[in-house]
Order: C-alpha cells, then structure tokens, then sequence
C-alpha cells in the first residue's frame, strides 16, 4: 500500500500512536513534516464537526488526502463533559495537569466513576469525507499513577486493566485505545479502497 496522508495534528503522541498501529501500511505525514505551521480552531459541540473542520481545513490548504481525529473524555457522572472540550477542560491553555484537577475535583465524592474516550477520525480521500469512530470504556481512579501516555491518562483506567494508560507502553494502550479502534476502521477502508483500483 503506497497510499500517502497528512496527519492534521500537532500532537506527536497522538501521532506516534497512530504511526505504531499502521506500521508499514502507509505513510503518515504530520503537518510540521507537510511544513503546515497553524492550530486548526475546533470550535464545534461535537467530536464529529471538529474532526471534520480539521481534515477539511488542510484539504483545502494542499489539495491532498488527509485525515484528522478529535477525541473526548466522556465522565457519565458529569453528563458527559469533559467531552469535546477534554484538552481545554480547565482553560484555554490545555494544561492537562490542570485538566485532571479539575475533573478529580468535579468527581469528589461521587460513587458512579465510569467514563470513556471516544476518538472520531475525518479521513478525506479523492475529495471525499468518512468517519471513523472507536470507543474505550473504564473508570476513573481517584490518585493519577504512571507517566506515559499523555492528557487523562494518569486517571482513566480501561475496563478489565489493572494498570492506567499512563502506565502502559503504547503497545499495551493500543490492546484497549479507543484511538486504536478507530484507526482499525480507517487501515480496513483504505485496504479496500486499494483494492478496488
């Protein structure tokens, strides 16, 4: 598979994560290595709509396939939020540190912990958009423990692990990622497009 696409991010975990499941299937470029410098806005209520400002904005800019993902920390004791502001939970300065603060401040003394990521990937190819959606159920621990990953990983702990994302290799990660899941979808469609020309 020759198939070439342009990462809309300027995050390099998320990246890395991504990169490690495709492997050799096709090339990731990131936007830096597209030499693409701007922060793509995401002003929407929904993972989906910012997803798809993001794939549709450097579309626009290179005429080439893309793709993009946003994804949210969904807490159902707090209906749902952080959601689709989980990277500026506590500000618009995405410090995650304050962002864990936060929701461990918000969920004090609440019995019900259950939460999810759920990562939505706008791929657009021959000008046209898909969606791709996974999700990755767990809870939310009261004390943040390992140092990997990054943003809530230290507290999000997936169901049926013993270990937080946080403390896992990105190998580990990806057996549960909801951004693993997601990418899956996206590998499988590529494939058969591939296979249809």
């Amino acid at each position: 598979m020759s198939t070439t696409l342009i990462f809309a991010t300027n995050n390099q975990h998320k990246t890395d994560e991504i990169r490690t499941v495709l492997k050799d299937t096709f090339e990731i470029i990131t936007l830096k290595e597209a030499g693409i410098d701007i922060d793509i806005p995401e002003p929407h209520n929904t993972l989906e709509e910012n997803a798809s400002e993001k794939s549709k904005t450097i579309h626009q800019l290179t005429q080439k396939n893309c793709f993009s993902e946003d994804t949210g920390l969904e807490v159902d004791a707090l209906n749902g939020e952080p959601g689709v502001k989980s990277a500026r939970y506590a500000g618009d300065g995405r410090n995650f540190q304050n962002n864990i603060d936060k929701l461990l401040k918000n969920l004090s003394g609440k019995t019900n912990r259950n939460a999810r990521f759920r990562t939505v990937i706008s791929l657009i190819l021959n000008n046209k958009e898909y969606l791709f959606e996974g999700t990755c159920d767990g809870t939310i621990i009261e004390d943040q423990k390992g140092n990997k990953g990054f943003g809530y990983d230290p507290v999000f702990m997936p169901t049926n692990a013993d270990k937080t994302f946080a403390e896992m290799s990105i190998e580990e990660k990806n057996k549960y990622s909801h951004r693993r899941k997601a990418t899956d979808k996206l590998i499988k469609f590529l494939a058969l497009q591939n296979k249809k020309q």
